[in-house]
């Protein structure tokens, strides 16, 4: 039996304009009048994630920067995971290299990020992982923003800490999602799903992968496992 739900936001539950669909915040409301824990998970930073849980109305739980920083609830204090300033000097590094060449790196909500860093795709990521390959740095591109984070910091471990906080295991939980950060989160989870449009390598350690895309997919996945929450 499951026992509580997981889920990105970008490419999920949102479609290619990042427009969230209606359908699967009422999902996600007939799951919580159900007593259903369900926990938000993306790449943005800890007050949008606030600010999302709000208004789609979830208990205040979610998954912020990749995994480097998680909550419990609503005026829970944030857990944080990883080393902030190794990405910085990371993206010094880039900034130099790349303004050489005539480009300037676009950071993306700076001030409010914790453990890691993200900045616009106007570079190729594999350049980037070329650059900082002598640092123990992840490149994380999700198709919406290039994130630098410490090597061990995962949607999927944060996963694991936050459920042992909620007296869950991460075999109780529902997994869903589309990029390559999500695969760790849908590996550890009891059931893990890749909406239509995921990365190809999501779509491989996926229990199921959607007929439908983006938010439609993931309400066609909730309602394939309904029977057993």
């Amino acid at each position: 039996m499951l026992k509580a739900l997981v889920c990105d936001i970008d490419g999920t539950l949102t479609d290619e304009r990042r427009r969230i669909n209606t359908g699967a915040i009422q999902c996600i409301r007939d799951l919580l009048a159900r007593k259903i824990e369900v926990v938000l998970a993306s790449g943005n930073t800890a007050c949008f994630m606030d600010a999302l849980s709000r208004v789609i109305g979830t208990s205040g739980a979610f998954i912020a920067e990749n995994g480097g920083v998680y909550r419990l609830e609503y005026e829970g204090q944030l857990r944080l995971d990883g080393d902030r300033s190794q990405c910085v000097e990371a993206f010094k590094v880039l900034e130099t290299y790349f303004r050489k060449k005539g480009t300037t790196l676009q950071l993306y909500s700076d001030r409010y990020r914790f453990t890691d860093i993200a900045f616009a795709r106007t570079v190729p990521s594999d350049e980037v992982r070329e650059v900082l390959k002598d640092f123990a740095i992840k490149v994380i591109d999700t198709g919406y923003a290039i994130h630098l984070q410490v090597q061990g910091v995962t949607k999927g471990t944060a996963l694991s800490r936050l459920a042992v906080e909620l007296h869950l295991t991460t075999s109780d939980f529902l997994a869903i999602g589309d990029s390559m950060n999500d695969i760790d989160m849908l590996q550890k989870a009891g059931i893990g799903v890749a909406v239509a449009n995921a990365h190809p390598q999501t779509k491989q350690v996926a229990a199921l992968v959607t007929e439908k895309k983006y938010g439609e997919g993931f309400v066609e996945a909730v309602e394939k496992y309904r029977s057993i929450f």
